[in-house]
């Protein structure tokens, strides 16, 4: 694992022991007792990973100011059809709710619960080491997922927080379905503290509403704090989608870098923020393009392990990426790499190795250069198609196969025969690199 992968761990670790946030200074002080890493270094990781959220007082608004606070970030949740018992493979963790709530009353008698309690199980692990979390305790966890999945926390009552009296202008007083507290100090910036009329705490119809809704009382105590966290994750959400208008899209799509960083991999990138490629922990990264810009696909692993297959167009799961056009659901999809193998010295690591196959007579596609079912090999090698694909100066190589000319054309991705005018599929994909192998190689 690479040093800047040690800091997010360490420092998300951190965090979801200490109610989901802190102020800057006091984060680095917890982490620089484990890493030795600079207040720059990590002010720059901090920035960079969309693990965390940077909160800034209006007095704190330079580039490096003390009284940031630091909120813990996922884009990981808990699937809302897996306790229906309808789902059979998706990209959220299959766990009991009410165990994620700290309260299940099964998980403490003899009768099992039908729902996992497992983080580690088959479905869930494999999820949480690619969002880099399956080093966190489950309370670690648990603290991260009730503070960003939307499904778990009920709202803060906004007619609780309109009129006067005990409950506000809320009709449903001590029956509401959602939390009364004070909306302003759930947005830390109520001005009465400890005389403000409105709670800052649970009152005791709050607090039995959440202990029948499942949660445990060393979880209701701690919520106040993580409202706060949630409106500050909804508020960095909205001044993104602010600062990406429609307008300006295109000009944003146009400049996005596009090449992921191989020193970045490996925790030795020296241009922090001026670098001019990717940093990302894998040496692919899956992208799609929707309302608020460029986010990271789920399920990334999976995906370029069907994505490196030739045979496979589409991805699995229930919103597959379509390989051939490069869309989900009709947005964009984009697949960010390393540099090709070939244009780097063999002593790069984690460099991207393309792989050209032209589609045989069984449905099975051949990697150039190797025998087909006839023990026939092509003149050309895969590593001869990508150079000529790279260097550009070419739109087609031509291949003899057993005294037979074809014509490879790269702008359709079609292998001819142009003495029978037939043609066969072409196709260029990686050579597939599992999470595990990128830490062991990071690691050497």
């Amino acid at each position: 694992m690479s040093n800047y992968s040690r800091v997010i761990h360490h420092a998300t670790s951190v965090l979801c022991g200490q109610k989901g946030a802190m102020e800057l200074a006091q984060l680095h002080k917890k982490v620089y007792q484990r890493i030795d890493i600079s207040d720059r270094d990590f002010w720059y990781i901090v920035k960079k990973c969309p693990r965390f959220v940077v909160v800034q007082s209006r007095e704190a608004m330079d580039s490096r100011a003390a009284g940031c606070v630091i909120v813990a970030k996922t884009s990981l949740r808990l699937c809302q059809n897996y306790a229906k018992q309808l789902c059979f493979g998706c990209q959220d963790l299959h766990l009991c709710k009410y165990f994620v709530y700290g309260n299940c009353r099964y998980g403490k008698g003899r009768k099992e619960c039908r729902f996992s309690h497992n983080i580690q199980s088959e479905h869930n692990y494999p999820l949480l080491r690619e969002c880099t979390l399956h080093e966190l305790q489950e309370e670690e966890l648990f603290l991260l997922l009730l503070q960003n999945d939307p499904s778990l926390l009920p709202e803060v009552c906004s007619h609780y927080n309109k009129g006067s009296g005990l409950f506000g202008a809320c009709t449903f007083k001590e029956r509401c379905t959602k939390v009364h507290i004070c909306q302003h100090f759930v947005q830390d910036s109520c001005i009465f503290g400890a005389k403000c009329k409105r709670h800052h705490s649970f009152d005791e119809y709050s607090r039995r509403m959440l202990e029948e809704r499942g949660l445990s009382a060393d979880n209701i105590q701690d919520l106040p704090y993580l409202y706060q966290n949630v409106y500050h994750l909804k508020s960095h959400e909205m001044d993104r989608e602010k600062v990406t208008s429609l307008s300006e899209r295109p000009l944003l799509m146009a400049e996005e870098k596009s090449e992921i960083c191989l020193h970045f991999i490996r925790g030795k990138c020296r241009f922090l923020e001026q670098c001019k490629r990717v940093h990302f922990n894998l040496p692919y990264k899956w992208e799609v393009y929707e309302v608020d810009g460029w986010t990271d696909l789920r399920g990334m692993e999976e995906i370029e392990r069907a994505y490196c297959d030739p045979k496979n167009s589409h991805s699995p799961g229930s919103k597959p990426v379509d390989f051939l056009s490069m869309t989900r659901a009709n947005d964009p999809v984009r697949r960010l790499s390393t540099a090709s193998s070939i244009t780097k010295p063999a002593h790069y690591i984690l460099t991207t190795q393309w792989i050209w196959y032209y589609k045989g007579d069984h449905e099975n596609w051949i990697e150039y250069g190797r025998p087909d079912d006839k023990q026939r090999v092509t003149s050309v090698t895969s590593r001869d198609l990508e150079e000529a694909f790279l260097t550009g100066n070419t739109p087609e190589v031509t291949v003899i196969k057993a005294k037979r000319h074809y014509l490879v054309s790269f702008q359709d991705m079609y292998q001819r025969n142009p003495k029978h005018n037939t043609k066969r599929r072409v196709r260029r994909r990686p050579r597939f690199v599992s999470i595990s192998e990128v830490e062991s190689k990071v690691a050497q």
